[in-house]
């Protein structure tokens, strides 16, 4: 058994795997909530790739799960497996019908595998059982209850190579660790290509059906008053016919509203009032440039779309540093995921 953490020892092609790995598991960053996003993939004998998953939703197969189910539709050729997102059933017939596939296989994982028995069953005692040569880590899991998973493996004689790509695997990671312990707060932007976030939609349907998507699953979504006022804002998840939000305005005064501001008038929604973001949960902001400068001292992260247009009207001008951990295509826009430079 070798087991390296020496980033000087580590084979290019771990890093390679990884990075596939990371760019899946991108793609449900928020949609996990309260899991954490992960990624996987694994890679045959003769180093190529033959299944890749993400954690898509809580409750949900983890992304070591997905991966090993379809690469075990790829080596094998039985694809009756393929449709199922059940985890305990998909935990159950890998360990019955995998046998001897895996013996020479490597997994990537972006998070250390599970160790514990929650909503589905562990992850490490399922690469444990079907034989897996190689496990590759990216991040320790920072849950002490799920935790666990690199040492039980290691002592089941699986070759485990830690920290790959761990910076980037933690910059993944890290919405999870705040919310577990707090609270993650980040702003989602729209822009054109020269800066203009005002004059009505600026993204392509795609990006706003993710935002769609994200408004399920978190705790609050906060909205400046003004916003409120001028655009007179639903603020649904109409586009994926989810659950709306629970709404906070945001203002340091005794404002008033209109009533018949569609926003009010969602069935099964809260709406409160206040210049206090909430203590805990996932938090999302939505709004023009003065809930942004009001604000941008509690932004963890901002998620910004940019649309590939030229436009005129209001741009935003103030003053925050951010790295870019990540970014794709969302349909015809640019998505960028940026991490405050000074969050700690």
């Amino acid at each position: 058994m070798v087991v390296s953490t020496d980033s000087s020892s580590i084979h290019p092609s771990h890093s390679f795997f990884m990075r596939l790995a990371l760019n899946e598991a991108w793609k449900y960053q928020f949609l996990t909530y309260p899991n954490p996003a992960v990624g996987a993939a694994v890679v045959n004998g003769c180093g190529a790739l033959v299944g890749i998953g993400a954690h898509k939703e809580a409750g949900k197969p983890h992304a070591e799960v997905l991966a090993i189910r379809d690469a075990y539709a790829a080596i094998s050729g039985d694809r009756t497996l393929n449709e199922c997102d059940d985890a305990a059933f998909l935990h159950k017939e890998l360990a019955s019908r995998c046998g001897t596939i895996f013996n020479d296989c490597t997994i990537y994982v972006t998070l250390e595998p599970c160790n514990h028995t929650g909503r589905t069953p562990p992850c490490a005692s399922l690469i444990e059982k079907l034989g897996f040569k190689r496990v590759v880590v990216g991040s320790a899991d920072p849950n002490p209850h799920a935790a666990g998973g690199a040492a039980r493996l290691k002592s089941a004689g699986v070759e485990v190579v830690e920290g790959v790509e761990m910076e980037a695997c933690d910059n993944l990671l890290e919405p999870f660790k705040r919310w577990q312990n707090g609270r993650f707060v980040f702003f989602k932007l729209a822009q054109t290509l020269n800066g203009i976030i005002d004059g009505g939609t600026i993204s392509c349907s795609e990006s706003r059906r993710w935002v769609h998507k994200v408004r399920t699953k978190i705790d609050t979504l906060v909205i400046g008053g003004r916003t409120v006022r001028i655009d007179r804002p639903v603020l649904d998840s109409r586009l994926v016919e989810g659950k709306a939000p629970d709404v906070q305005i945001f203002t340091r005064q005794n404002e008033k509203f209109d009533p018949d501001i569609p926003l009010f008038n969602v069935a099964g929604r809260k709406v409160h009032f206040g210049d206090r973001l909430p203590d805990s949960g996932l938090v999302m902001i939505e709004g023009g440039e003065g809930t942004l400068r009001a604000l941008e001292s509690r932004i963890d992260w901002m998620v910004l779309f940019v649309a590939p247009d030229l436009k005129e009207g209001t741009c935003y001008n103030g003053k925050k540093n951010f790295d870019i951990v990540h970014q794709r295509r969302s349909g015809r826009d640019t998505m960028l995921f940026l991490k405050d430079r000074n969050s700690g």
